[in-house]
């Protein structure tokens, strides 16, 4: 392959080869679920739903596992200060989650396992870890000796004796060291016990790191191709990922990649910190096409700061690729059918080596603007040859990037066809009222009716292939 990403380990861009040929392994640490999710959480899912489609788009097959934290601390303590069953909180957040993932395009994972599924396998793997030496119980806890593993840090560049206590541990006399970490914690007092399970050691819950080494050894097995996640996870979560699961005998992850944060003034954007813009709140007055494009565009690695204005932004440049492609459907041909296969057309050679560069989506997207601003130029000439040819090409790439506008999943009306059918339906309905109008010669009320779909939203303009209409914002 020509790929090459940035490998966090190797602090380098390295040549992509997967573990096994024509297939790719990919784990990627989804949300803890202790509350809905805002544009920051799910930069990540949109950033690895792109790297996933471009190596579908080259033949490959891939499993996908984008696990769910179904139960830790937060969780525990704003379910009981909510005055609801922790796993119930759970539960609801976990459904916001999906609705954020789907309704910004994403595709849906190979398999998305619950932590709390997994309990078996996490104690097996503390089982190993206590024989091979790097894990020791005390009082219902277990914690793993970062001294015994050498390579502790090695991920992040930092060395052993420079760190200090991570924030997710507590630092008491059960330690042998300050920053060993909790595979498995016991049950403190006041807990329910429904948010404990009986191991050797005593009743508890795993540790956050646990999770993930146990969930993707069992999916994709102990060495696999890629580990993903948000840049806040490097560390302490991801070094101890890899030290656990190697220290365990496993292979583990050949590349490690990381996507940027979201900002708000300046600030990461976080629940703490009270900067947050919930996607089921923003997609009520931006469409979520619109906030794709909007996460897409930069590169995954960039740091975004989310403004109203730069969201705005977006949403018009978006608008500008839509516009097109709508109207150069009308014009006919395989390339404007509605979901019709984005891949076949040919891919423009700077189009592919922006995304094999490291999945280079601005200068992706730049390649894609410059196809529509050819394509509207053979619009206002007439040259059908040339919109059709543009139009499978920006469709392909809009494809790849999950943005193509005559997908399903943009339908008019959002991703449920139903609306979206009776969107068309009616907005046809109301046009044909205004042809039988004009045809009788009343301008007057083919003038009303074209004003009140306009005051709906809804765009209309004659052409000489007829009149065809969008909406606007």
């Amino acid at each position: 392959m020509s790929l090459r990403l940035y490998d966090t380990a190797a602090r380098a861009v390295r040549d992509f080869t997967p573990l096994r040929a024509g297939q790719v392994s990919i784990y990627v640490c989804g949300l803890t679920v202790q509350g809905p999710p805002h544009i920051g959480h799910v930069r990540f899912a949109l950033a690895f739903d792109v790297l996933r489609r471009w190596l579908l788009h080259r033949g490959l097959e891939v499993t996908y596992i984008r696990n769910v934290t179904d139960v830790d601390d937060k969780i525990l303590a704003k379910a009981d200060a909510a005055g609801v069953p922790w796993w119930a909180w759970a539960y609801e957040n976990e459904r916001a989650a999906t609705r954020a993932y789907d309704v910004l395009g994403t595709l849906p994972p190979t398999y998305e396992p619950r932590a709390t599924g997994h309990v078996p396998e996490m104690v097996e793997m503390i089982e190993r870890l206590i024989e091979r030496g790097h894990a020791y119980a005390g009082d219902g806890d277990v914690y793993f000796d970062v001294r015994s593993f050498p390579g502790y840090g090695e991920l992040t560049g930092q060395k052993l004796a420079d760190l200090q206590p991570a924030a997710d541990t507590e630092t008491d006399d059960r330690k042998r060291d300050p920053r060993d970490f909790a595979l498995w914690k016991g049950t403190k007092p006041g807990e329910p016990d429904t948010a404990s399970w009986a191991t050797p050691w005593g009743r508890g819950r795993p540790g956050w790191h646990l999770e993930c080494s146990a969930m993707a050894e069992k999916y994709l097995g102990p060495e696999f191709d890629l580990h993903g996640g948000g840049l806040d996870l490097r560390f302490p979560h991801h070094e101890n990922e890899r030290a656990q699961s190697q220290a365990a005998g496993d292979g583990f992850a050949r590349y490690w990649l990381h996507n940027g944060w979201v900002t708000m003034g300046g600030e990461k954007m976080s629940k703490s910190l009270g900067n947050t813009a919930l996607v089921d709140e923003v997609v009520q007055r931006v469409r979520p096409v619109e906030l794709r494009y909007y996460l897409v565009a930069p590169h995954y690695r960039s740091t975004i700061e989310f403004t109203e204005g730069a969201l705005a932004e977006a949403g018009a440049a978006y608008r500008r690729l839509e516009s097109f492609v709508r109207k150069a459907a009308e014009r006919g041909g395989s390339a404007g059918r509605a979901g019709s296969p984005a891949g076949e057309s040919p891919l423009p050679e700077a189009f592919t080596a922006a995304l094999d560069d490291d999945l280079g989506t601005p200068a992706a997207v730049a390649v894609v603007h410059e196809a529509v601003t050819r394509g509207n130029t053979a619009l206002a000439e007439g040259n059908d040859a040339v919109v059709t040819a543009e139009l499978g090409s920006v469709r392909a790439m809009l494809g790849v990037l999950g943005l193509d506008p005559l997908d399903p999943q943009w339908a008019v009306g959002g991703h449920d066809p139903r609306l979206a059918a009776a969107t068309d339906g009616l907005v046809g309905l109301a046009l044909e009222q205004r042809a039988a109008a004009r045809a009788r010669k009343d301008y007057p009320a083919a003038d009303a009716i074209r004003d009140q779909l306009g005051a709906l939203g809804v765009q209309v303009e004659d052409t000489p292939q007829g009149t065809r209409w969008e909406l606007t914002t």
